[in-house]
Order: C-alpha cells, then sequence, then structure tokens
C-alpha cells in the first residue's frame, strides 16, 4: 500500500508537536489555581482512558495514517458511537490536562496547535473515508467530531 504524501505530513506533524510538548520552557510556566489543578487530573485521566478504549474497539483497523488500512471497516460501536475521533479527542483531552497539571503555558499551547492540528486532519481524513465507506455520511451526521452531540 502506497501512504498518501499528505498522510505522512500529517502523522509528521502530530509527531513534531509530540517531541515538542516534552520540552517545558521555564519563562513560559503559569501558575493555575489549584482547584484547576484537580480539574485536570480528572482531564487528563478521562483522556488516557478514551484514548485506551479507543484504540482497543478499533483494534486491527488502527493506523496512524488518515488514510484506511485495505480491508477496514467502519467502526461505529463503542465509544465510536459517539464520537468519530475519539483518540484524537483523548489526546487532547490528556495533552491539556497535563499542561496544566505542569503549570505550563507552553504545553497549553502545544496542546491547542494539537486540536488544531487534529481539526484539519479530521477534515482531510473525513473526505477519504466518505469514499472509503458508504454509510460514513449518515455516521457522521449522528456523531460528533470530537466530542458528542448533545442535540
Amino acid at each position: 500500500m502506497k501512504i498518501p504524501l499528505r498522510d505522512i505530513l500529517f502523522v509528521l506533524l502530530q509527531f513534531i508537536l509530540f517531541v515538542a510538548f516534552v520540552f517545558d520552557p521555564a519563562d513560559l510556566k503559569i501558575m493555575f489555581p489549584e482547584f484547576l489543578f484537580w480539574f485536570a487530573l480528572v482531564i487528563f485521566i478521562l483522556g488516557a482512558f478514551v484514548v485506551i478504549v479507543a484504540v482497543v474497539q478499533l483494534n486491527v483497523h488502527l493506523s496512524p495514517f488518515p488514510s484506511p488500512l485495505p480491508g477496514s471497516k467502519l467502526i461505529e460501536n463503542g465509544i465510536y458511537r459517539y464520537v468519530r475521533h475519539p483518540i484524537y479527542s483523548g489526546i487532547i483531552l490528556a495533552f491539556l490536562g497535563f499542561a496544566i497539571i505542569s503549570d505550563s503555558g507552553y504545553r497549553v499551547m502545544v496542546a491547542l496547535l494539537l486540536y488544531i492540528l487534529f481539526f484539519f486532519k479530521t477534515i482531510y481524513e473525513e473526505k477519504i473515508l466518505n469514499k472509503f465507506f458508504s454509510k460514513y455520511l449518515e455516521y457522521k451526521q449522528k456523531t460528533g467530531r470530537f466530542f458528542p452531540k448533545l442535540w
């Protein structure tokens, strides 16, 4: 299977942001209020849990690239019944939670950049998924991108 260049670029940018998140320049420290620490801890744990559940449910269909693997099927049950991209959701929540826990304005910025990247990556990914799966448009209309639809 030939991987499209755009897929590689999205994954490369994602990897760069993951590596950037490891660093924490001291001059961009923010002292968040203590109540935010506990809120962020819950967000971090929830995010990590969502990633684990979504990866297990995706199983052999998991790929870091936006293009689906040959023979993939559309997963519409479990957490995917409510959210189209729960792995991205979990990563965003976990990174944001950890950024606040570590009092890092820099990491908050990286988490926000990751959200922006995932937003554009999902636009690209969903165009491909819509062509690959005949039921994708219907699935897209009833589920949220990163978080469950409330209406």
